[in-house]
């Protein structure tokens, strides 16, 4: 597997820090009793999150389970949920769709499954939620797992939903 160890320390800081622009200019006092992002997840989001950071940079494959081989999305989430909390979730993501219980969008935390129609088709492309609006992902052919901001126009047409697998 190669080694992405630069962007994903740069990725890490990212999503547990909820870094932003906006706030870069203007450092923000950090009350001594209010827990970090990273502190407020569970250790199972925890978990979760840093596995799946480990994969960021792996080649997209369809039907790919095997990080030395590709990943396609839901083979990046079914090996990124065994390997941190060793659930094993279905394989595709419309199976991964009926797993867990329904989460709405404004209720989303750190290790819930987020659903796109990519394809035509409702459930047809799965990530796992960061936080901040931020998914980590195995997107397409030629592409690599990634984190990306739910925000932009092409994730906010297609969003389908999200489902809770682990309880905080």
């Amino acid at each position: 597997m190669p080694c992405h160890k630069p962007i994903i320390t740069l990725l890490t800081a990212i999503a547990l820090t909820g870094f932003c622009a906006a706030h870069a200019s203007e450092p923000q006092p950090k009350l001594l009793d209010e827990p970090s992002l990273f502190e407020r997840y569970t250790s199972s989001a925890q978990d979760l999150i840093l596995k799946g950071l480990e994969l960021v940079g792996i080649n997209y494959r369809r039907g790919g389970t095997d990080p030395d081989n590709g990943l396609d999305c839901s083979g990046f989430v079914q090996l990124v949920f065994k390997d941190a909390v060793g659930m094993l979730l279905p394989r595709t993501a419309r199976e991964q769709s009926e797993v867990g219980s329904v989460v709405d969008k404004n209720e989303l935390k750190a290790g819930d499954l987020v659903f796109f129609n990519t394809l035509r088709r409702a459930f047809s492309h799965v990530g796992i939620y960061l936080g901040d609006n931020r998914f980590m992902h195995s997107p397409r052919t030629g592409s690599e797992v990634r984190v990306e901001d739910m925000s932009q126009g092409y994730w906010v047409k297609r969003y389908n939903g999200a489902r809770r697998v682990v309880e905080p």
